[in-house]
């Protein structure tokens, strides 16, 4: 457990309707680095904060899906319920580890992640 890293945001999400013309993009205006994880997902490092975009199509508007991290992710789930946000994506494998999705109470959608 790092209690500096338990639930603060540890990561962001974006949606991108090209993952090849995105990644370029940020390599090439901020140096961004990248790792490809399938047809669908590519993460990046700036040097100090990490995320990812996945394929979306029919784009107009979008959010970033901000993570934050928890070393209990059931315990973080029902602290989440408790306190009134809505869980849409129960606990759930990824290719990073476990994670839920939840909205608060205005409506934004964000995710918690564990290992």
């Amino acid at each position: 457990m790092n209690p500096e890293r338990n639930k603060a945001i540890f990561y962001l999400e974006f949606p991108a309707g090209d993952l090849s013309k995105i990644k370029a993009f940020y390599q090439k205006a901020f140096g961004w680095t990248f790792e490809d994880w399938g047809p669908d997902y590519i993460s990046f490092s700036d040097g100090q904060m990490a995320g990812g975009f996945y394929k979306a199509d029919g784009l107009t508007a979008s959010a970033p899906l901000v993570v934050i991290w928890a070393d209990d992710l059931e315990a973080m789930q029902t602290e989440v319920e408790r306190a009134g946000g809505n869980i849409v994506k129960p606990i759930f494998s990824f290719p990073g580890g476990h994670r839920f999705h939840f909205t608060d109470p205005s409506g934004n959608e964000l995710s918690v992640c564990s290992k």
